[in-house]
């Protein structure tokens, strides 16, 4: 998967590439590539008249918080993408770093995407019900707030009727299966047809 990510960031970006930046559950850990929902995403927009022109640029890497999305940001900004969907935070809140952290991270990623005159787009992620509510309101009120900074749209949750389905995820019940990548690709699908409008 790493090899895959590798590639497509040395391949020739146009202005109209859709880059995905993210983590294990954008990178499709568990799955094949090409059952990972950037690109059932991918097929959904090439399947459209109106959104035929968009490229799917997968910039998932497994394992990589909201630091790592912004260490990452730059190298792929320099291929000017014409827009960014910013999907980062769920490592940040299973290893209990600090959400000012989290935020200002993201906060720094979406200035410099908009900076560099590409579409910030930012999806939400919830924590699992096992961690206190206290802490997963903070974590989860986080996406909100940074979008609202930015005036950017916010997905308010990439795993919308897909987080903790067990017929929806790999045995870990963290990571979508391919039936769960298909549900997310339909709703980022959704919802984000209105963004990609001239």
């Amino acid at each position: 998967m790493r090899a895959l990510v590798a590639l497509l960031l040395v391949l020739p970006l146009t202005a109209a590439d859709l880059v995905c930046l993210g983590d294990s559950l954008t990178a499709g850990f568990g799955v094949d590539p090409d059952q990972a929902w950037p690109a059932l995403l991918q097929q959904r927009l090439s399947a459209a008249a109106t959104t035929a022109q968009w490229r799917v640029v997968n910039a998932g890497v497994s394992g990589d918080t909201t630091a790592g999305g912004l260490r990452r940001i730059d190298r792929l900004l320099a291929a000017r993408p014409a827009a960014v969907f910013v999907c980062l935070g769920g490592n940040d809140g299973l290893r209990g770093l600090p959400t000012a952290t989290m935020r200002a991270n993201l906060d720094r990623i979406l200035a410099r995407i908009q900076a560099a005159g590409a579409r910030p787009l930012l999806a939400g992620i919830e924590m699992p019900t096992s961690f206190p509510d206290e802490d997963r309101a903070d974590f989860t009120a986080v996406f909100p707030a940074v979008a609202a900074a930015h005036r950017a749209p916010l997905l308010p949750s990439l795993l919308t009727g897909v987080a903790m389905v067990p017929q929806l995820n790999l045995p870990d019940r963290i990571h979508p299966n391919p039936e769960g990548h298909r549900r997310i690709a339909a709703q980022v699908h959704a919802w984000l047809i209105p963004h990609l409008a001239p």
